[in-house]
């Protein structure tokens, strides 16, 4: 099916639904309505499939987590046929109380009717510290009018821009690209040295540019004691804005809780 910028009026109100009616409502009825039945999220090396089975225990799992979830929306643009949209979750824990405000970025494909796939990365790293501490991060401001974004055109030129500064190792060196909860806490983490990256997704609406990628490389020394130099992966998805030839700006989540697990350092808190 090909689409234009016409279509990115109808994908926002189908985003629409989905922030307001679905999560911040609570209701998953709403999402035979809004997704196909075979539909398909990525997040970090998972794969989850099946709206009314997998991806509706899973769901169901968060929501009994964090009884009222809400979702706050930062960013969103689409061309039509892609979206992306730069969010944060936040709740109060059932198990002890705990306030938590995490970030998300997600990347979505649908159909011209309802969404088919999402790959996202929330930052549960952060979650865990904020559980742990028993201080909540604030949340970042909202967008002024979400459902009221003009749709852009995919730049090829941008993607390119992006493509080779991703490639350059350029995610998480990258001051004006503030990876994870690093506008929160001013302190930015490396996590890991890159040595190489598959770019998994990549987009674009005018100048703003999404992506899903793996970083490959070495444990830094930031990231966690004694595990500095071990090889590691990273998922992470971002949006950044292309501006004169280069990367201006934009934000990052990498999925830095699945790479404590593997290397055997989250806490026994979990999510």
């Amino acid at each position: 099916m090909s689409f234009d910028l016409s279509d990115g009026h109808r994908f926002l109100q189908i985003m629409k639904r989905y922030c307001i009616d679905y999560v911040n409502v609570g209701d998953q009825a709403v999402t035979r309505d809004l997704m196909v039945e075979d539909y398909v999220l990525h997040m970090g090396a998972y794969e989850v499939v099946g709206r009314d089975t997998a991806y509706f225990d899973a769901t169901a799992s968060l929501m009994a987590q964090y009884p009222g979830l809400m979702l706050t929306l930062h960013e969103i643009a689409t061309s039509g046929e892609r979206l992306m949209m730069r969010f944060s979750e936040h709740g109060r824990r059932a198990k002890d109380g705990a306030f938590c405000a995490w970030g998300g970025i997600a990347l979505y494909r649908w159909n011209g009717d309802k969404l088919v796939h999402c790959s996202v990365e929330q930052d549960y790293w952060s979650r865990r510290r904020q559980i742990e501490t028993g201080r909540v991060d604030p949340i970042d401001a909202p967008a002024p009018a979400p459902w009221r974004v003009d749709p852009q055109p995919a730049s090829p030129d941008a993607e390119a821009v992006v493509r080779a500064w991703l490639i350059g190792g350029g995610l998480a060196i990258t001051p004006a690209v503030r990876c994870d909860d690093t506008w929160a806490t001013g302190q930015s983490m490396r996590a890991l040295d890159q040595e190489r990256i598959d770019i998994l997704d990549i987009f674009s609406a005018g100048e703003k540019v999404a992506f899903r990628v793996e970083q490959h490389g070495r444990v830094a020394d930031d990231f966690a004691i004694g595990k500095q130099g071990q090889g590691a992966s990273l998922h992470a998805t971002g949006i950044v804005h292309v501006r004169d030839g280069r990367v201006h700006a934009g934000r990052a989540i990498r999925n830095r809780f699945d790479m404590g697990k593997r290397l055997g350092v989250a806490t026994s808190i979990g999510a």
